[in-house]
C-alpha cells in the first residue's frame, strides 16, 4: 500500500470512526476493518456515476452488514454524491440524511434499507436476476445496454442467519455470475469471538453452493490482493463470487482492535488520538478530508460521469437500430402499467370459485398486456395458482423465464422479491400460504419501509384449510400484517373483488401489497362491484333505514349475505358491507367513510381470525380468538362459529342492546 492508498484508506478510517463518536452511538469497528476493501472497490471496479445515483446501467452496491452506514456514507460523501461532511457530523440524528442504518430512497446512492442481517444478500441476489433478466431481454450484439454487477458485503452475521443460507443457495444453482459477495471475516461479534457460536467452514459452504470463493488473507493492508480478487470475481460469468477477506475489527486502534467492544460503541476520544498515531495520521482536526485524498476520490467522480456518457451516447444509437426495444425498455424502468384491464376475464355470478384459483386467472389473462410481470412460490405454485402458464421459468439456462421456483425459501424469497423491485425494471409478486407470512414478516416490513411495490400473494387462509389442521391455519396472521405501516393487506370476499384486489396491487406503486385469498370454493356474488371493493369497503346490500351493518371479509362476506336474509325474514334491516382492505377504507374522504359505516348504526364484524382491530369498526366481533383444529374445513368453520346461524344469534343479540 502506497502513501497514496493509505491516506484514502485512513480518510475512510476516520471519517466513519469520527462520525460514530461525535453521534456518541454507532458502529465504528467494521468501517475501519472494511474500509481498504471500500477503497479499492470503489476507486478501481465499481462502475457508478455520483452525479447520477439513478444511472440505469451503475453497478449496484450495498451493505448487507447495514450497521456499518458509516462506511457507505463515508464513500458516499468522498466519492461525489449528495452527501456532505456536514451530514457525516449529522450522523444518527433527527431528520439528517445518515441515519443508523441505510435507508432506501431517504439517503443519495443508497440501494435498499438493510440492517436486519441477511437481508441485504437477499436483495442483491434480486438485483443479480434482474440484471441478468433486462440483458437478456435487451441486449444486442455490439450493444450491451445492461451490463453490470451487484456488490454486496457482508459480515458474520449476515452468514449465520437463516436468510443467507436459503438466498446463496439459490444463487448459486441459478448461477448468478454477476453476484459479487465480499465477506468482512473479523471473527467478532457483539458477544465476543465468533467461535462462540460459529465454526462452519465458510469455504467449503459456498463451495457447495456452487459459488467461487477467493480468499484474502490480510484485507487490512493488501491493496493489490484486494483488487486482484474483485477482478477474479468480475471474470468468473458462470457462478457468483465469495471474497473472504480477513480483516481485524476497529483495525489501528491499540486498546480496541480486535474485540467486541469495537463493533457496537464509540471508540472514545482519546482512543482515537491513539488510533491516530498508530496509524501515522497527523491531522488532529476532526473529519479532515487530505488533498490527496480529495484528488483521488475527486477522480471517481469525472470517470462515473464519462462512463454514463459513453454509455448515454450507446443508448441514443441503440434508440435509432431498436426503436421498439428502447421505448419497452423505458416503460420497463419506470414501473408504469400500460392498459391491462381489458383482457381481465368476466367470472359468473353464482360460480363456485375459491379466490386463489381466481387469481391465477387474472393472472394468466393479464400476463400478455403486463410483459415485466413476473412471479412465483415457495415450491407451493399448485397451490398457489401463481404460474404463468404460457411462460418458461427462469432459471441458469432460461434467463427470459418470468416464473420463479424459489424452493422452500420463503423468507429469501421475499427478499430477493424486494432487490428485483429496487433495481428496478420488473413488477414482481412470490407465493406462499398465508400461515408461512410470518417466515417472510421481515421482508413485508422493508418492503413497506422502503415504499416500493413488493406483492405478496398469501392463499389457505383460514381454518378452512381444514385437515391440515393448527399448524397451517393462520388465524393472528391478517391482525399482524394489518399492523405493519405503509402495507396493503387485501382479503376479497369472491372473484370479482380478486379482480379489484390485483388492480389495487398493481397500481399500488408506494408500498407493499398482501392478497389474502381462500383455499375453498366461494361464490361469486351478483352484488360484488369491483370498482367499488378498490375503495377498500362498500355497501354491498342494503336496507332502508338500516337497523345493523354487518361488517365481513373475505369467505365471511357470502355467509353474511346469508345470515342477511334470515334476519330479514324477521323483520330486520341489515346493511351488509364488504370490506376488503382496512388500509384503502382509510384512504378515503370522512364523508365516505361516514356513508358506509355511519357512527350511529351498530354493527357487528365476521373475520375467520381474531378480532384484534376491529375494534375500531364494529361494536361487536364474530371471530376465532384461538388456534385451529384437523378436520374437513366446513367442520372446522362451523365449529369455530363461522356459520349463519351463529352471525344471525350475535346480530339479534346485538340488536337487542340498544
Amino acid at each position: 500500500m502506497d502513501e497514496k492508498d493509505k491516506t484514502c484508506v485512513n480518510t475512510i478510517r476516520f471519517l466513519s470512526a469520527e462520525a460514530v463518536q461525535k453521534a456518541n452511538s454507532g458502529h465504528p469497528g467494521a468501517p475501519m476493518g472494511l474500509a481498504p476493501t471500500a477503497y479499492v472497490l470503489w476507486t478501481r471496479h465499481l462502475k457508478y456515476n455520483s452525479s447520477n445515483s439513478d444511472w440505469v446501467d451503475r453497478d449496484r452496491f450495498m451493505l448487507s452488514g447495514g450497521h456499518a452506514s458509516a462506511l457507505q456514507y463515508s464513500m458516499l460523501h468522498l466519492t461525489g454524491y449528495n452527501v456532505s461532511l456536514e451530514d457525516l457530523k449529522n450522523f444518527r440524528q433527527w431528520g439528517s440524511k445518515t441515519p443508523g442504518h441505510p435507508e432506501y430512497g431517504y439517503t443519495d446512492g443508497i440501494e435498499t434499507t438493510t440492517g436486519p442481517l441477511g437481508q441485504g444478500i437477499g436483495n442483491a441476489v434480486g438485483m443479480a436476476i434482474a440484471e441478468e433478466m433486462l440483458a437478456k431481454k435487451f441486449n444486442r450484439k455490439n450493444f450491451e445496454i445492461i451490463n453490470h454487477h451487484t456488490y454486496v458485503t457482508c459480515g458474520d452475521g449476515d452468514l449465520m442467519e437463516g436468510i443467507s443460507h436459503e438466498a446463496c443457495s439459490l444463487a448459486g444453482h441459478l448461477k448468478l455470475g454477476k453476484l459479487v459477495l465480499i465477506y468482512d471475516d473479523n471473527t467478532i461479534t457483539i458477544e465476543g469471538h465468533t467461535g462462540l457460536a460459529f465454526s462452519e467452514d465458510t469455504k467449503k459452504r459456498f463451495e457447495a453452493y456452487g459459488w467461487q470463493v477467493l480468499n484474502v488473507k490480510d484485507g487490512d493492508n493488501d491493496i493489490e490482493g484486494i483488487s486482484k480478487s474483485i477482478e477474479e470475481a468480475k471474470n468468473e460469468t458462470s457462478k457468483p463470487s465469495i471474497i473472504i477477506t480477513r480483516t481485524t475489527i476497529a483495525y489501528g486502534s491499540p486498546n480496541k482492535q480486535n474485540t467486541s467492544s469495537a463493533h457496537g460503541s464509540p471508540l472514545g476520544e482519546e482512543e482515537i488520538i491513539l488510533a491516530k498515531e498508530e496509524l501515522g495520521w497527523e491531522h488532529e482536526e476532526s473529519f479532515f478530508v487530505p488533498e490527496a485524498a480529495k484528488e483521488i476520490f475527486g477522480k471517481c467522480k469525472t470517470l462515473g460521469e464519462e462512463k454514463e456518457k459513453e454509455w448515454n451516447t450507446k443508448f441514443e444509437q441503440y434508440k435509432e437500430k431498436f426503436p421498439e426495444l428502447a421505448k419497452e425498455l423505458e416503460i420497463y424502468l419506470s414501473g408504469k402499467l400500460p392498459e391491462f384491464e381489458s383482457s381481465i376475464p368476466d367470472f359468473e355470478v353464482n360460480e363456485t370459485i375459491a379466490t386463489r384459483k381466481a387469481s391465477g386467472t387474472i393472472l394468466n389473462a393479464i400476463a400478455d398486456k403486463i410483459p415485466n410481470l413476473i412471479g412465483g412460490s415457495a415450491d407451493l405454485h399448485p397451490s398457489n395458482n401463481t404460474f404463468l402458464n404460457n411462460f418458461e421459468a427462469f432459471s441458469a439456462e432460461k434467463r427470459d423465464g418470468r416464473n420463479f421456483h424459489y424452493g422452500v425459501r420463503e423468507h429469501a424469497m421475499g427478499s430477493i422479491q424486494n432487490g428485483i423491485v429496487a433495481h428496478l425494471g420488473f413488477i414482481p409478486y412470490c407465493g406462499t400460504f398465508l400461515v408461512f407470512s410470518d417466515y417472510m414478516r421481515h421482508t413485508i416490513r422493508l418492503a413497506a419501509l422502503m415504499k416500493i411495490r413488493s406483492i405478496f400473494v398469501f392463499t389457505h387462509d383460514s381454518v378452512a384449510v381444514g385437515e391440515d389442521g393448527p399448524t397451517h391455519e393462520p388465524v393472528e396472521h391478517i391482525s399482524s400484517l394489518r399492523s405493519i405501516p405503509n402495507n396493503i393487506v387485501y382479503r376479497p370476499a369472491d372473484a370479482k373483488e380478486t379482480v379489484s384486489a390485483w388492480k389495487s396491487a398493481l397500481e399500488n406503486e408506494k408500498g407493499p401489497t398482501c392478497l389474502i385469498l381462500s383455499r375453498q370454493g366461494l361464490p361469486v356474488l351478483e352484488e360484488s362491484k369491483i370498482n367499488e371493493a378498490c375503495k377498500g369497503a362498500y355497501i354491498l346490500s342494503d336496507a332502508t333505514g338500516p337497523d345493523l351493518i354487518i361488517v365481513a371479509t373475505g369467505s365471511e362476506v357470502s355467509l353474511s349475505i346469508e345470515a342477511k336474509k334470515e334476519l330479514e325474514k324477521e323483520g330486520k334491516k341489515i346493511r351488509v358491507v364488504s370490506m376488503p382492505s382496512w388500509e384503502l377504507f382509510e384512504k378515503q374522504d370522512e364523508n365516505y367513510k361516514e356513508k358506509i359505516l355511519p357512527k350511529n348504526i351498530k354493527k357487528l364484524s365476521v373475520e375467520a381470525g381474531i378480532a384484534q382491530g376491529w375494534e375500531k369498526y364494529s361494536d361487536k366481533q364474530i371471530s376465532i380468538e384461538t388456534f385451529g383444529a384437523s378436520a374437513p374445513g366446513n367442520i372446522v368453520m362451523e365449529k369455530y362459529g363461522m356459520n349463519v346461524d351463529n352471525v344471525v344469534q350475535k346480530a339479534k343479540e346485538l340488536l337487542k342492546s340498544f
